[in-house]
């Protein structure tokens, strides 16, 4: 198929190396993975030696420059091709909270955490849902207090994904008051003192570590804080755009090898004398799929390209995650009633895709957060 012009030749040669080390280092396990509820830490350095850590870092602490949008929905929609969402979702914390740190840490921090991080051998995860609230950031509660050179952080997050792995926390925290205007982002290390968490089980997302972190009077050095202090609210509204457009392009490969696995079995499983895929009705349900599909990933390029141009389209990002999470819904719903029974048995990636898209359609803002979040910058 031939690519857009928004696709250069760097750009294909990275897609067709994620592609064959999704093939090679992760589709083949992912079943076994899932079933575990955790893969090998070591996948972190083989991701890094590959260099799939460094979009957006500077290539001083060993990353590949300038943000390219383009370039990290490729790295989403390429991993999804391995039908076990919960591998991408913990690998990639990395790409939702080590972003902030490299713009608002200093040079100490970020030396400290970046060259780490991009090898693997740190992990990254961003915490900001809270027990009492989920996509109201600006209400969340966590406390830090400054005491002289350090923090002392009261509160709980959940929903953490990374929260059981990971080395460092970039948590939203409540240092002024009521409102944005209060909140600061602090990079956490989780070797701190007055640091728990306790993992979480999940309807999907098996192999994907997620957890609730505690801070009970935890102390944390003041060089931690990320930016200005009471000033870390746009921070975090900017790295969601990243993070949607992440889950977007993630629901777009999931969509897509959802159409591939019933159009494989379809072609092959014969119904009253003629292949599945001969019926009309059957039919008509790839072309149904394969036209939202498209329309979805054809938003997806039209904003990361508009991205990668300075621009910043919260509303767009906003309803095309709603559009990707109902498109991998019907993609997945209707993979599975082409497959019959077969999509109800474990380790088949369309019972897995069916049971990790209310996920997608909630985390990084719900779909009707995600509406009412659009219609806010529509001015309605």
């Amino acid at each position: 198929m031939t690519q857009l012009p928004i696709y250069t030749e760097e750009h294909e040669l990275f897609r067709r190396t994620i592609r064959d080390f999704v093939a090679t280092e992760i589709t083949p396990f992912v079943n076994e993975w899932d079933e575990a509820e955790e893969f090998p830490r070591e996948l972190y350095q083989k991701v890094g030696a590959v260099g799939l850590f460094g979009i957006g870092f500077d290539e001083k602490y060993g990353g590949l420059g300038d943000h390219d949008p383009i370039l990290l929905s490729i790295v989403s929609e390429e991993f999804a091709r391995c039908g076990a969402g919960g591998v991408a979702a913990s690998l990639f914390s990395n790409y939702i909270g080590a972003p902030p740190i490299q713009t608002g840490g200093s040079a100490k921090v970020k030396a400290e955490i970046i060259p780490g991080m991009l090898k693997g051998d740190l992990i990254c995860a961003l915490a900001v849902t809270e027990p009492g609230g989920g996509s109201d950031v600006a209400a969340l509660e966590t406390r830090a207090v400054r005491d002289g050179e350090h923090f002392i952080v009261n509160g709980q997050k959940t929903f953490i994904t990374s929260g059981m792995r990971a080395d460092y926390i970039t948590a939203a925290v409540r240092t002024g008051g009521a409102g944005p205007s209060g909140v600061s982002l602090l990079v956490i290390p989780t070797n701190a003192a007055g640091f728990y968490a306790t993992p979480l089980e999940k309807m999907g997302w098996w192999c994907s570590d997620t957890a609730t972190l505690y801070f009970d009077d935890c102390r944390v050095p003041a060089e931690y804080l990320l930016g200005v202090e009471n000033a870390g609210f746009r921070l975090i509204m900017e790295n969601f755009n990243y993070e949607r457009l992440l889950l977007i392009s993630g629901m777009v490969g999931a969509s897509r090898l959802c159409f591939d696995e019933a159009l494989s079995w379809a072609r092959e499983r014969h119904t009253f004398g003629q292949r599945l895929a001969d019926h009309q009705v059957i039919r008509h349900k790839f072309v149904e799929m394969d036209r939202m599909i498209n329309a979805t990933k054809a938003w997806m390029e039209k904003l990361a390209w508009q991205v990668l141009h300075g621009d910043k389209p919260v509303a767009e990002l906003a309803e095309c995650k709603v559009q990707a999470s109902l498109t991998m819904e019907f993609c997945a719903r209707e993979a599975a009633q082409i497959l019959g029974g077969a999509s109800y048995i474990r380790g088949n990636p369309v019972e897995r895709i069916y049971r990790e898209v209310r996920v997608n359609a909630i985390g990084g803002g719900s779909e009707e957060i995600m509406r009412d979040l659009a219609a806010r910058q529509l001015g309605l």
